[in-house]
């Protein structure tokens, strides 16, 4: 089973749409604790309603979003610190409820986490990730907007 991560960090959103298509991807997983943007188009309904017309369904989860707090250190580079928020967020009821939102609709079809940050190993949709690999057996590839899929990680 496959799952992938993008970020829209820097990315149009035609390119965006390209690389989910391209990947087979037909449920994005908006993994942001808050789905508003200031880059036009990648809020939640504009967003969902850009992905629908694409043929792709949209789902926000919110109990695996990073706290604020946790926002705040990785946008301070207090990374080690953002891990930490991270971890404990995801040890939630909300977080467990989510993850296996998320791992229902992966089995399915093809899924993609989305969230900002360009590199996964800068967000949280790393951890995620790892979560919905170890628990469920998936394996992660992340898609770049510029690019296409790298490597599994």
């Amino acid at each position: 089973m496959q799952l992938y991560t993008i970020g829209y960090e820097g990315a149009a959103l035609p390119g965006l749409i390209g690389v989910l298509t391209a990947a087979g991807v037909h449920t994005v997983l908006d993994v942001r604790e808050l789905p508003l943007s200031r880059r036009a188009g990648f809020s939640k309904r504009p967003l969902a309603a850009t992905l629908a017309e694409a043929g792709i369904g949209y789902l926000h989860l919110k109990g695996l979003g990073t706290p604020k707090e946790g926002r705040l250190a990785n946008r301070a580079g207090r990374m080690e610190a953002f891990w930490r928020i991270v971890d404990d967020s995801l040890a939630t009821p909300e977080a467990a409820h989510d993850l296996a939102r998320a791992a229902a609709v992966a089995a399915e079809a093809p899924a993609c986490l989305l969230c900002f940050e360009a590199r996964p190993h800068d967000c949280h949709r790393l951890r995620v990730a790892e979560l919905l690999a170890a628990g469920h057996g998936f394996a992660v590839r992340h898609l770049d907007p510029a690019a296409g899929a790298d490597p599994a990680f």
